[in-house]
């Protein structure tokens, strides 16, 4: 039986509650305690009502489930983009456990707009998730942490759990869950793995100063120069956002129009594969190789990565969104001391890093 339809205008009208009553022949009452579980019933009763729910296409109302205490099993996951290879893997994670747990799982995107992430996270806690896990890279200034801090104690309140994935914690007396990986000790690995190679000239592309993975990520590479005693050039630190497009655009102007001077860089570490996929192909159109004339490294082993043969950083994506969903979900009460996890990175070798004797 198809939805009813209103005589004034047409269009189809929602069925409710009192619809599915009077289709399986019972009460209300009866409906609302068989949808909510809070009730026993025959299972012929339960057997009419739940087929007069799937006849009609009836779904329960979310404020109509609050005011009768009925808590939806769903868990929100906040990005600043679903295109990108590092959230989509995040949010894969998320997903997984989420349905492992037995809760489906809600998307929503903010472009990485401030306003925007208040807007979604309002919503959310409006859907009752569980928890809201927030994912991307930030400013952390003091007005983000203030904004983080209000939206944990307002998920709390509401009994939810704020979960910055990826993101630096809070403080203890923040009620949220950090889970992030080492971007640090990555970042060392991977510049110490070009030092031991033999490059002293390694040109680091992607810095932007304030934001989060960038800013840890050039802090690794500039702890291992100073361990192997390699003096740091500033000049070899390219500005740039995260974007293959912005590993064209910085390799292409580091290079100029003419031939490149050898003694400048024999050496790239590239913030991320995006960045380091652009750069190769401007070096590609100007006649260099990887790695007989360049050595080039990345960070995160997410696509194109292995397409390209790209000695990388391995960050466990899908494992982040996991723990955070299982943490998340381990009903602590709102006053619980706030949970940081650091999982770690390894180095995964591919065929970019040639071996560098000094003239």
């Amino acid at each position: 039986m198809p939805r009813r339809t209103a005589p004034d205008d047409g269009r189809p009208r929602l069925a409710t509650i009192r619809d599915v009553a009077r289709h399986a022949g019972v009460s209300v009452a009866t409906v609302s305690r068989i949808l909510s579980g809070t009730y026993p019933s025959a299972p012929a009763t339960r057997a009419k009502v739940m087929r007069a729910v799937r006849e009609l296409d009836y779904v329960a109302n979310a404020h109509a489930r609050g005011l009768a205490g009925v808590r939806p099993k769903n868990v929100a996951i906040v990005v600043n983009s679903v295109i990108s290879p590092h959230y989509a893997h995040v949010a894969q994670g998320v997903q997984e456990e989420a349905a492992r747990e037995g809760r489906l799982c809600i998307v929503g995107t903010t472009g990485g707009d401030p306003e925007r992430e208040l807007d979604t996270i309002r919503l959310m806690r409006q859907e009752q998730a569980e928890a809201v896990i927030l994912v991307g890279n930030i400013v952390a200034d003091d007005a983000y942490r203030e904004r983080m801090a209000s939206y944990a104690r307002a998920l709390a309140a509401a009994g939810s759990r704020l979960v910055l994935c990826g993101r630096p914690p809070l403080g203890p007396d923040v009620p949220a869950t950090v889970v992030e990986y080492d971007n640090t000790a990555g970042a060392h690995a991977i510049t110490s793995h070009l030092l031991s190679a033999g490059h002293r000239r390694i040109l680091f592309l992607g810095r932007r100063t304030g934001y989060t993975t960038p800013e840890s990520r050039i802090a690794g590479y500039r702890a291992a120069l100073a361990a192997h005693r390699v003096p740091h050039d500033p000049g070899l630190e390219v500005d740039g956002t995260m974007e293959r497009g912005e590993g064209h655009r910085m390799m292409s102007e580091r290079l100029g129009t003419g031939p490149r001077d050898l003694t400048d860089f024999t050496a790239v570490f590239a913030a991320n594969d995006l960045i380091a996929a652009g750069a190769r192909d401007a070096l590609r159109e100007r006649g260099l190789r990887i790695p007989d004339d360049v050595s080039m490294v990345g960070f995160d082993d997410l696509p194109p990565a292995a397409d390209i043969d790209l000695t990388t950083v391995h960050v466990p994506h899908e494992e982040l969104g996991r723990t955070a969903v299982r943490l998340a979900l381990k009903n602590d009460p709102p006053d619980a001391p706030a949970q940081h996890v650091l999982l770690g990175t390894h180095i995964v070798v591919r065929d970019s890093v040639r071996h560098h004797l000094e003239p």
